[in-house]
């Protein structure tokens, strides 16, 4: 049953835009602050509780699984679009920033893997 991963996925998305825009207003932005963040970890969260009835063994539950792995990459792809957009359109100081931050993300890769592979 695929469709539940897809309501799933849609609530999750839907509830992380809506939280996104009360951020966003919160902080006194007409933006919505997080709200792709804030709908990836809800729906980590959903997938992940403790005494579901979704294992992977059933259908519903390799719909469920299918379709929140398909979403962490989609949703990502989708928003560091958004993000090279405005960081083109807001200066070299945004696009300096961007590039920086993308080095330091590849020097932590070796680091991380490190940490990982300790017993």
């Amino acid at each position: 049953m695929p469709i539940l991963g897809v309501a799933l996925l849609a609530a999750c998305t839907l509830a992380g835009l809506f939280a996104g825009d009360l951020l966003g207003a919160a902080l006194g932005l007409e933006a919505n602050v997080g709200g792709v963040g804030i709908a990836m970890l809800l729906l980590i969260a959903l997938t992940n509780l403790p005494g579901r009835r979704l294992g992977p063994e059933t259908p519903t539950g390799n719909g469920v699984q299918f379709w929140s792995l398909m979403y962490i990459p989609i949703i990502v792809a989708m928003a560091a679009k958004q993000n090279v957009f405005a960081a083109v359109s807001g200066g070299v100081m945004a696009a300096v920033a961007g590039v920086l931050a993308v080095l330091a993300a590849f020097a932590l890769v070796p680091v991380l893997s490190r940490w990982a592979q300790r017993p």
